[in-house]
Formats: structure tokens, sequence, C-alpha cells
């Protein structure tokens, strides 16, 4: 497959130009013209580039790329680090942020919601009219049963604002990622439940002030979905080796 082609289908899978983002989305790192191998991952670490190195890989898909608002533009240290093996290896890096979060199907929230039985209801930020950043909607759990339910499914341990209880849920919303910023709109939009995947300490106070079960499950863990469900798409439409190699992280 063209490096071109590739590039073009997912922006039409994902859309990314219907996002406001704090990096750009898509082709980061140009590489080699042919695609024949990709390697997915969560973030784009000096791990995941020598694996890829290591793999054979043309081409690097993730969520979390490079070239973040507001960090240094100069290519030196950690970047220069990472960047030369690409360069070095012809192996291109694409990077999709919150489109990747976003997809109906593909996406982390999307992956999240599957694996919890959850069902959806309107989303916490609308974007487009079957996308949007986060979500809400119900589940069969309670306090203490969502907890365990997020440890099994994502071998991380939640921190929980609440006592684990039989206390039941009736509203849950779910943003994969550090998204702390969004609970006081999903608290407006009446969730008792919220699970991303940070926490801080204004937001334990605002979680515990309103009664809601705040459950921060990882970043890292809560977002592995979307690089596997869209290298899982990518594979079977494409014919093409893709493999998602996992560099966890304990936060």
């Amino acid at each position: 497959m063209q490096l071109t082609e590739l590039v073009s289908y997912l922006d039409d899978v994902l859309q990314p130009t219907a996002f406001k983002d704090y990096a750009p989305n898509g082709l980061q790192v140009q590489g080699k013209a042919e695609v024949k191998k990709i390697i997915t991952g969560v973030t784009a670490s000096q791990r995941l580039i020598d694996a890829a190195v290591e793999a054979g890989a043309d081409a690097i898909l993730v969520h979390h790329g490079w070239f973040w608002k507001g960090e240094d533009p100069t290519i030196t240290g950690q970047k220069f680090n990472r960047l030369k093996p690409l360069i070095d290896n012809g192996i291109s890096m694409l990077g999709y942020h919150l489109p990747m979060d976003a997809h109906p199907t593909l996406g982390n929230n999307a992956g999240l919601q599957a694996v919890l039985g959850l069902t959806h209801e309107q989303f916490i930020q609308p974007v487009l009219d079957d996308r949007g950043i986060g979500q809400i909607g119900t589940g069969d759990y309670t306090v203490a049963s969502l907890a365990a339910k997020l440890e099994a499914e994502l071998a991380f341990k939640p921190i929980v604002t609440e006592p684990l209880t039989d206390k039941p849920l009736n509203r849950i919303a779910w943003c994969t990622g550090g998204a702390m910023s969004y609970l006081q709109t999903a608290i407006d939009l009446g969730a008792d439940a919220f699970i991303t995947g940070e926490i801080n300490e204004p937001t334990a106070h605002l979680a515990q002030e309103f009664g809601v079960a705040y459950y921060a499950a990882g970043h890292h863990a809560t977002e592995r979905f979307g690089p596997q469900l869209i290298g899982q798409h990518l594979g079977e439409k494409f014919d093409l080796d893709v493999q998602f190699i996992d560099c966890p992280i304990p936060v």
C-alpha cells in the first residue's frame, strides 16, 4: 500500500479536521513511499520506536504522537533521539489524538464501552453526529463491581474516590485518557460515575462533593483500544502486516 493511500484512508475514517486538537493529526514524519508493515501503539515513545525498528516496520500508527502545542519546537534531546531512527530507517509516523478517541466503532471510548458492556446515550462533548469527546450511558454496575471490572479488563487497579460498596450506578460517563476537565460537564448531565485515566487533587474533591464515583483507570491502560482496533481493521481491509506493541507505564 502506498503511504499516500494509507494517510488518505485514515483521514477519511477518523475525520481529523472535525476536531480542535492539541497536536497535528495524520502524517507527522514521512518515511518510505510503500507500506507493508505497520506497528501500532499508544504513544510514540523511544521504546515503541526501537521495537518498530527491530520489527522492520514501514510505519508507526499511534494515539499520542508529537509536536504538541506549547512544547519546544527544536529537534534536540528527547525529540532528536526519537526522530533520528525513524529517518534513518525510512519509517513513517502517524498520530491521531482526539479522532482516535472518538471513532464510533474503532476508537478508544468505543473499545472501553464494548469491554464494559455500557449502553451509549449521549456524548459529553458532541463533535459530529456519530462521534464526540466522552460518552454517557448505562450499565449494570455498583461502585465496587465497576472497579473490579476495570481492573480485570485493563490490568490496572483504578483509583476510586468513593468507598467500594454495593451502591448501584445509574448513569455512567467515560472518556479515556486525561479527561479530568470533563467531570463537571458529566455531573451537569446527570452522571453518578465517571471513568477516565487520571486524577488530581481538585478533581477528587469535586467528585466527592457531588457524590460521583470517579475512576482513574490509567491513561495508557484506557487508551490501548484505538490503536489495536484500527490496526486490526487496516490489516483485514488491506492485507497489511499490522502488529500492536504495548509499552505500558504505571499511570
